[in-house]
């Protein structure tokens, strides 16, 4: 009777972008059909490089672009909110601990989805899955990049543009014009420095799972040196 961690050369695996009516639908689904390819190159099958065609490639890029998206998305509908709205007037509070668990909650799929990524990199060992990650993590990578950018660039132009006759004058439409006024020059000089502690979230999210990558595949060789050396 054959292991439960026996693996069988017939498995069949259905290659992303074939003819297969399999398609990986979200980054879940994508890290299985990648936890698959693993599973035959870890037990040293070597795989052809067509394997993983280009639509299938297309697909994963895909993938994490539209990750990168909803996370970049969920931080610039919530962040205004939380940071400029909840916290300063509505959910005052001087314990840091709930300042800290409320702040972190538009930041939540962008934190889940990085653990994720990051956790993938303990897959980066073959031909197929370096190629799979990649292009997962390119996808992701370069969406969070430029909406981390724009974050940066819309925040100091709002900056800029927030004159105390300017700000009075777009207060004046609203039914308490001196309490807007007021609050949204207190908050004005926290403007540039959340925006810019978000891009750099958003930029070693989009950069630490190659980093997570590559330290756990350096980690690889290194120990696989040191048991070859024991071996001779």
């Amino acid at each position: 009777m054959a292991g439960k961690d026996d693996y069988s050369t017939n498995t069949t695996i259905i290659p992303l972008g074939g003819s297969g009516s399999y398609r990986p639908r979200n980054i879940i689904s994508a890290i299985s059909e990648i936890q698959q390819f693993y599973v035959i190159e870890s037990q040293g099958q070597n795989i052809p490089s067509e394997f993983l065609t280009l639509e299938g490639s297309l697909d994963l890029f895909k993938i994490g672009m539209r990750s990168g998206f909803n996370e970049g998305l969920f931080i610039v509908l919530l962040f205004p909110v939380f940071s400029f709205y909840l916290l300063p007037f509505v959910l005052d509070t001087s314990d840091p601990f709930a300042k800290g668990m409320v702040t972190l909650v538009p930041y939540l799929p962008l934190i889940i989805n990085t653990v994720l990524c990051v956790y993938i990199g303990r897959y980066y060992v073959g031909n197929i899955t370096r190629r799979a990650i990649n292009s997962l993590f390119i996808g992701r990578g370069m969406i969070l990049l430029l909406k981390g950018f724009l974050i940066y660039v819309i925040y100091q132009i709002i900056y800029k543009l927030s004159t105390q006759e300017y700000v009075w004058a777009v207060a004046q439409k609203f039914s308490q014009p001196e309490k807007i006024y007021q609050g949204y020059l207190e908050i004005l000089p926290e403007l540039v420095p959340l925006a810019t502690e978000t891009a750099v979230g958003m930029c070693f999210a989009a950069i630490s799972p190659y980093l997570a990558s590559y330290a756990l595949d350096k980690w690889r060789l290194y120990r696989a040196k040191k048991n070859m050396e024991k071996i001779q």
